[in-house]
């Protein structure tokens, strides 16, 4: 019997053997040709209501095939890899109609050595997995029998794949461990939510941090306060950080806008567009981390990427295509799903940490907001950098002190003018959801609406 490693690496071979087979039919069928296989598993554990409410067990395999065929890229996937001639059929059949390739496959390449397997993470038990999952519920209800607890633990591993006719390949397994809890209290009408997880390319085994911060959040914001509607200075927790800032900023780093015109960096490279305390890396290659990798979905070697350096605009992301009709070369940012064509994505985003801690940030505040989560962070102009968001979970700041929760407040404003009003940049970062690295970041100057 194979053990957990050994089954990883059996289920590679299979892979390897199966893009191999497809791509060897499909060769023929135009100039060049690539298959994207990928196959998981996963185990999650669900929590809810304070207990346990399902063990689940998850497999599937898929593969995607694009092909270049009269100048023009086909593309077709499959769930069903026991009808190969299907899958080709579809490539072939819609090349006519497909954009005019403007690339070739890239050919062999070497890879960095970026672990993101671990064969333990198998080796946890669903015992193990409900053990942990309790814990937290335990801790979270002898802090306070209010909080109602829910989320999972969960486990997977998978496989990804890369074979093209021009000789490039790649096939590595990846693990993934993930523990994420919610702590809601209903009182009458009104509602509190709180949150925090984990993920990991190991086992995780020590849930002290969830607890902590779920009890945090609960702490701040068991009185409410008042905010009136102006502009003031706002700490964005690390959870706030992507959808307020980073969104809009990788819009305008997107290959795809720049190319268009329709992003407002297009004809920024190298230039100061924010304050220099901000730093924005794209590193896939960190070992250990969920989302790194050795090679970007299209078979382009993983690299460190510097975004937005001291304020200054480094690079912009491109895949395949992208690079090509721009006339420069991919940045190894091809991403892709099954059932799609790849397209520039970020893969590890790295915000550099200033010189202020947390507590300083609120201490040095006479009067403001702390933003942690939000409800539908809807950008009415994302490309120009503008974000309109409701605040899910926020707390009012007077006097250097935490006085409570902001209820039924929105954030409105531009990333780009905020990062040129930084109050300080935080000195702990912590990993968002196992792809970002990111402090606390105060902004001095974000037009807040309150509604009674």
């Amino acid at each position: 019997m194979l053990d957990r490693g050994g089954l990883a690496i059996a289920t590679q071979a299979s892979s390897e053997s199966l893009v191999e087979r497809i791509l060897a039919a499909a060769a023929s069928q135009g100039e060049e040709a690539e298959v994207f296989h990928v196959s998981s598993s996963s185990t999650p554990v669900h929590f809810e209501a304070n207990q346990v409410k399902a063990v689940d067990s998850n497999e599937s395999s898929g593969a995607a095939l694009r092909l270049i065929k009269n100048g023009r890229v086909g593309f077709g996937s499959s769930s069903d890899l026991g009808n190969i001639d299907s899958l080709i059929s579809s490539a072939v059949d819609t090349s006519p109609f497909g954009a005019e390739a403007k690339f070739q496959f890239p050919g062999k390449s070497d890879f960095p050595d970026v672990p993101v397997f671990d064969s333990s993470v198998n080796e946890v038990s669903l015992e193990e997995m409900v053990a942990l999952g309790q814990r937290v519920v335990d801790e979270l209800r002898a802090y306070s029998d209010e909080v109602q607890v829910e989320g999972g633990v969960s486990r997977s591993t998978s496989t990804i794949t890369l074979r093209n006719s021009r000789g490039g390949q790649f096939s590595y397994p990846r693990t993934g461990f993930r523990i994420g809890f919610e702590g809601t209290v209903i009182r009458g009408e009104d509602m509190l939510f709180t949150s925090h997880g984990l993920s990991s390319v190991r086992p995780i085994t020590d849930t002290a941090e969830i607890v902590e911060e779920i009890i945090r959040q609960l702490e701040w914001a068991k009185r409410t306060a008042t905010v009136e509607t102006k502009s003031m200075p706002v700490i964005l927790m690390p959870s706030a950080v992507p959808s307020i800032l980073l969104s809009p900023l990788l819009a305008g780093l997107g290959g795809k806008s720049v190319l268009q015109g329709t992003s407002p960096l297009a004809e920024k490279l190298g230039e100061k567009i924010v304050d220099e305390r901000f730093t924005l890396i794209d590193d896939s290659t960190l070992p250990w981390i969920p989302a790194s990798s050795p090679s970007d979905d299209e078979g382009v070697a993983s690299r460190r990427l510097p975004l937005i350096d001291k304020g200054v605009v480094g690079t912009f992301l491109y895949d395949l295509q992208t690079a090509g009709l721009a006339g420069t070369q991919s940045t190894g940012s091809g991403e892709r799903g099954l059932g799609s064509l790849p397209g520039p994505s970020a893969g590890v985003l790295l915000v550099g940490e200033g010189d202020t801690s947390l507590d300083d940030m609120i201490a040095g505040m006479s009067e403001g907001l702390i933003v942690e989560g939000l409800l539908g962070a809807g950008q009415s102009n994302v490309l120009g950098g503008d974000f309109n968001a409701n605040i899910l979970l926020g707390y009012k700041v007077e006097n250097g002190n935490v006085v409570g929760r902001v209820k039924n407040t929105m954030l409105s404003g531009n990333a780009y003018k905020a990062l040129n009003n930084l109050i300080s940049v935080g000195s702990n970062g912590r990993w968002v959801r196992g792809g970002l690295f990111t402090p606390a970041i105060a902004l001095a100057d974000v037009s807040v609406s309150a509604n009674g």
